[in-house]
């Protein structure tokens, strides 16, 4: 009798929390009315108007976040407007829903090189070896890109020292 209570509270909590996880969806399974989103955002991107595709991608990530076609299709609009920062962000958003993508990794890899992280960049293609076996020329392209940056030189600052002329100087007496 002294355990009624702590027994009927557990199975109550058992019950509900098995009742949650009968009635979710798998990971794997994106909403239709997403996909037709995607698709719709596609269209209009072929038919070059920018702006409703990236509607219809944010409309289709906001009907389920796991449609990872339209995190790659907000990347490369991003990427064809040089906004290489967000596109880097929206491939990352494709890599947490399948992170062994070595398209994805190449791509988001070149625009890392770009910017200039370059150590972001080496995390891509250390990733990009491990999932490969024997065909690493994904790899290879991207670890060819990381040398070829590093070897060009920062712009060097003017060699002449400039020094403030007397007549430019603010009059202290006005």
């Amino acid at each position: 009798m002294r355990f009624s209570p702590a027994a009927i509270a557990l199975s109550t909590l058992l019950l509900t929390t098995a009742s949650v996880s009968v009635g979710k969806r798998p990971d794997v399974q994106i909403d239709p009315q997403s996909l037709a989103m995607a698709s719709e955002a596609e269209a209009a991107r072929k038919a070059g108007d920018k702006e409703a595709a990236v509607g219809w991608y944010e409309t289709a990530l906001a009907v389920d976040p796991r449609n990872r076609a339209a995190y790659l299709g907000l990347a490369d609009l991003a990427k064809e407007a040089g906004l290489k920062g967000k596109a880097i962000r929206y491939y990352k958003n494709a890599l947490d829903i399948e992170p062994n993508d070595p398209t994805v990794l190449v791509q988001q890899g070149e625009l890392m090189i770009e910017k200039g992280a370059l150590e972001s960049a080496k995390k891509n293609v250390a990733r990009l070896r491990m999932l490969c076996r024997t065909d690493c020329s994904a790899a290879e392209k991207l670890s060819s890109l990381i040398d070829k940056s590093g070897e060009k030189k920062p712009v060097e600052q003017a060699a002449v020292e400039l020094k403030p002329v007397a007549s430019q100087l603010p009059d202290e007496k006005k």
